[in-house]
């Protein structure tokens, strides 16, 4: 029976052994797993700084861009107001355009008599004046007399109307 004790701790030792060399195994595996995964991390925790100072940058070039926006908002602002006031001006100007328009129409509807003579007048004026230039433009003529004894040309004169 001792044999059987000796031997069933044999068996229990080399067991023992083989359980021990399986858990080395296991364990270098998962240490060599683990320098891998401590590797990875390394790596990552670089590339997260590189995308998180790009991310900041990205921040500082969005806030300038909003503030630069701003601006030129409230400058465009400044130009459509100044627009607007052209605008107002302009609607104004016509409607004391329009006012003046249906004044002067106004008038000539009460005048239209006056203004009907003023146009008869001035169209005798003007007959009157053409008349007057035609008379000037006849030169006086020289009208020999016949039947005197004389030999020297008679010229007749017309009195002038001046």
């Amino acid at each position: 029976m001792e044999i059987i004790l000796y031997l069933s701790a044999a068996v229990a030792a080399v067991a023992f052994l083989v359980l021990v060399i399986f858990l080395s195994r296991t364990l270098k595996s998962l240490q060599v797993t683990l320098d891998s995964v401590a590797q990875t991390l390394t790596g990552l925790e670089g590339q997260m700084q590189g995308v998180s100072l790009e991310t900041t940058q990205l921040l500082h070039k969005t806030n300038a861009l909003a503030e630069d926006l701003q601006h030129k908002s409230e400058n465009l602002n400044t130009v459509v107001n100044a627009v607007k006031g052209v605008g107002n001006s302009i609607s104004s100007f016509n409607t004391s355009m329009q006012k003046v328009s249906e004044k002067v129409q106004f008038e000539i509807d009460n005048n239209q008599e006056k203004i009907s003579q003023i146009v008869q007048w001035s169209n005798v004026a003007l007959e009157i004046k053409d008349k007057w230039k035609a008379r000037k433009s006849k030169p006086a003529s020289s009208v020999p007399v016949e039947g005197l004894s004389d030999e020297l040309p008679k010229k007749k004169f017309l009195r002038s109307r001046y």
